[in-house]
Order: structure tokens, then C-alpha cells, then sequence
């Protein structure tokens, strides 16, 4: 521990002392396990390596400047892991019991929730895998839940500060009616190539477009995607897009403050209508985007001529981070104290 500069950490793997499991057999959910082994025995016709029956969350904690840790809205994660495997056919994990896993995991790794001011937090991962064998196409029997922790830095190296990202209509994050808004591991892989390019160019990210008519904004990398003018936040709608609850805690901040909030789809041809424009997770929370490139057109879109964030982004990012780290009352009840 003496050897973590947690200022200086990055949004990687950081091995921690504990994580926690739990099986499906037999038709029922054991009992939550502890172990301290990062690897996971299965058989080798799981369907989490064969049929894609995978879905995972992301949540943080964050420690105050009370010295208490406090995790952002962990019911919402619990509720959308269950909705995620309703879709693709997996036994949902109990919301009780979710909650219960995580706060353990915690308790367990406190040591490396990282210290108030640092910039850094743990992040949380909990993950469903079939690993019943099949060999025909169907739902396993057998599940495995296990969730770990690693303390992170900023999902971006320059922090709260604009990117670039650019638009690409050669690739396409999810089909109109297929798993896109399910929190499952396909949907990032299928982004993989295009991010990898886009990185390589110099963006951020990829900026999708919809995958049926390329003309209404999707997805932002592996973020929901948002835009500012005058007192409206917008941002778009589609059931290809994941219902972030970052996203969500956002709008519902934006309408406590007395702005306009559309949820609807977005044209590209509306773009340069906005202020500002960003893209939010639970990795990221906020990053505001200064450039947006259309690479087949070769039009730029520019949000940003000084290097800064704009007012409102900044506002509603500040206020965000005040209640997720115990700065500002939660009026919401969005967070949980450990204790």
C-alpha cells in the first residue's frame, strides 16, 4: 500500500485482497463466498465463452472528506444487472444479495478505497457468466456472480478537460433491436476495432451514428452521449443505447437545477445547433468533447476553443461529484455510507 501514489493511478487492474462469489446450481443461488484467487475455474463449453450469456456492471466508491466511503447508487446497478439478464436468458442475481456482495467486497478492500482529493477511486465490478456446458444453443443452467475491486484514476489522462472524437460511418456499435441496451460484453467488443482506429488518429473515441439510417446520434465510445443549448440538456433516445445511470442521475440534476430535459432522438444535422457536448459513464462520469470530426465529410464541429470545459457541463459535473463523494447532502438518496 505504501507503493500506490493513488494521484498518479490510471484507469487499469490493480490486484486488491478479496473477491466475493457466488454459484447458481441445482436451481438455486448458494451462499456468498470470499476468496482470494483472481482466476475462475469452468467448464470449457460454458456459454459465457461460447453463446455470449455475459453481462457485468460498473460502480465506484468514493471516500469523503468525513474519512466514510460511499458508493453511488448501488440499487440502480442491481436493478439493471437483473433487466440485462432477463434479455439474454441468465438466472437474475437477487437484488438483496447484489447489494449485500458488493458492500462485502468493499468492506473487505476498504484499505484501497482511495484517500479524499486524490482524484482517484475503487472501482467495482460485478459480473453474471453462464458456465453451464452447452454445445446447442440455449441458456445455461449453471451461473457464476463474482464481483472484484481495483482503485482507478481518471478514465481520461487529462481528466475534466475536452477531447476529440470523431464520427465514423463504417462501423456501427449495436443493431437497432439487438443487445445494445443490455450491459453485455459483446457490444464492446463489437467497438473495439473502431476505437483502436479512432485512437490511433488521435480522438478519444468513436461518436456512433444509428446503425439503421446513420443520421441519429447513438452511442459516444462506451458512453451515453449528451448536448447542451442554452437551458436544455439533450440526449439521445434508442433502445440501441444503454440506459446509463450516470446518464440518468445527470438528467435528474439538470431538472433539480431548472433546466429542460429532452431524452429523444438527435439528428446529426442538429449538431451545430448546441453549445456543448459531452459523453458520461460511471468510468468517465462527465468528459466534456471540445472537437467533433465527421471523418466522411471532413467537417469539424468545435465546442471548445480554449481547452475548457463549458459552464454547464462543469456545473453539472461539480455537482455530481459533490454527492458522490459526501462534499453535498444527498438529497437524492443516491448514495450508501459503508459501515
Amino acid at each position: 500500500m505504501d507503493t500506490i501514489n493513488w494521484s498518479e493511478l490510471s484507469f487499469g487492474y490493480l490486484p486488491t485482497d478479496y473477491n466475493v462469489r457466488c454459484y447458481f446450481r441445482n436451481g438455486k443461488w448458494g451462499e456468498l463466498e470470499v476468496s482470494t484467487s483472481e482466476n475462475i475455474t469452468m467448464h470449457m463449453a460454458a456459454t459465457c465463452l461460447h453463446y455470449g450469456q455475459e453481462i457485468f456492471e460498473g460502480l465506484k466508491a468514493f471516500k469523503g472528506p468525513d474519512g466514510k466511503t460511499r458508493l453511488f447508487r448501488l440499487d440502480e446497478n442491481a436493478k439493471r444487472l437483473q433487466s440485462s439478464a432477463e434479455a439474454i436468458m441468465m438466472e437474475k442475481f437477487p437484488v438483496d444479495m447484489f447489494e449485500k456482495a458488493i458492500l462485502k467486497v468493499v468492506k473487505l478492500n476498504e484499505r484501497f478505497v482511495p484517500p479524499y482529493e486524490s482524484g482517484a477511486s475503487l472501482y467495482i465490478r460485478p459480473f453474471l457468466i453462464g458456465t453451464g456446458a452447452r454445445v446447442g444453443v440455449q441458456p445455461a443452467d449453471e451461473y457464476l456472480f463474482m464481483v472484484f475491486v481495483t482503485p482507478v484514476g481518471p478514465y481520461f489522462k487529462g481528466g475534466f478537460t475536452p477531447t476529440k472524437v470523431v464520427i465514423m460511418r463504417e462501423y456501427d456499435r449495436a443493431a437497432p433491436n439487438g443487445t445494445g441496451h443490455i450491459k453485455t460484453g459483446g457490444n464492446y467488443a463489437a467497438s473495439l476495432k473502431s476505437g483502436e482506429l479512432a485512437h490511433k488518429k488521435g480522438y478519444s473515441g468513436v461518436l456512433y451514428l444509428d446503425a439503421k439510417e446513420k443520421k441519429y446520434f447513438d452511442e459516444c465510445g462506451a458512453a451515453n452521449f449528451f448536448l447542451i443549448k442554452g437551458n436544455t440538456y439533450a440526449t439521445p433516445a434508442s433502445h440501441s443505447i444503454l440506459p446509463s445511470i450516470t446518464n440518468k442521475s445527470i438528467m435528474h440534476l439538470a431538472k433539480d437545477m431548472g433546466m429542460n430535459v429532452e431524452q429523444r432522438r438527435i439528428a446529426l444535422e442538429e449538431l451545430s445547433e448546441f453549445q456543448e457536448a459531452g459523453e458520461c459513464g460511471t468510468a468517465a462520469v462527465i468528459a466534456p468533447i471540445g472537437v467533433i470530426d465527421d471523418a466522411d465529410t471532413g467537417k469539424s464541429y468545435v465546442f471548445s476553443k480554449d481547452g475548457k470545459p463549458g459552464k454547464t457541463s462543469e456545473k453539472l459535473y461539480k455537482a455530481l461529484r459533490a454527492i458522490q463523494y459526501g462534499e453535498a447532502p444527498d438529497r437524492f438518496n443516491w448514495t450508501t455510507i459503508l459501515e
